[in-house]
């Protein structure tokens, strides 16, 4: 039996059921929006009120989403309980689409707290300059998460001897 959803396989073979066959597909498809995002991006950023913040913000769309196709690609490989691989595979999410999205946020506010190269001579209210850093640091967490339980994930597996069975021949018995 094989039941699909937008991000969720299910698949159950006897006994065992293997949940988010399909997150490596979904992971890519993610990561090919965000790239995507940020292309269009670069056709605005001319009218974000930092220039320059509109230039990471673009970057930072082409960029996560080469990352997000990037992990879509090994997200077979990673090892993880399945509940440690749903939080890696959202956490993954909200890190990539949030830190272009705070990025972008951040070019149209011209705030400059996180980022006093990039909005020199800039201003923002201080309300603004909170939700930007408050969600820039939530990325910051995210991705830090992220990469830890990536590489756990990926780790190598321990060494274990091949199982040797040795058979032997009946031996008969003459009276």
């Amino acid at each position: 039996m094989l039941v699909r959803h937008w991000f969720l396989t299910l698949s159950w073979a006897g006994e065992r059921m293997t949940v988010m066959e399909g997150a490596n597909r979904s992971l890519m498809w993610h990561g090919m929006f965000l790239f995507l995002l940020g292309l269009l991006t670069g056709f605005v950023e001319q009218r974000f009120a930092n220039v320059r913040m509109g230039l990471a913000a673009h970057l930072e769309g082409v960029m996560n989403g080469t990352f997000l196709v990037a992990v879509g690609a090994v997200w077979t490989e990673v090892r993880l309980a399945r509940t440690a691989k749903a939080v890696a595979y959202w956490t993954a999410l909200y890190g990539t689409y949030a830190n272009w999205a705070m990025t972008a946020l951040a070019a149209i506010f011209a705030t400059s707290t996180l980022s006093p190269i990039t909005g020199a001579s800039q201003s923002a209210q201080p309300w603004q300059e909170a939700v930007v850093t408050i969600g820039l640091l939530s990325v910051g967490v995210a991705i830090v998460a992220f990469a830890v339980l990536m590489l756990w994930g990926l780790r190598r597996a321990r060494y274990t001897l091949p199982t040797v069975t040795i058979i032997t021949w009946p031996r008969i018995h003459r009276g």
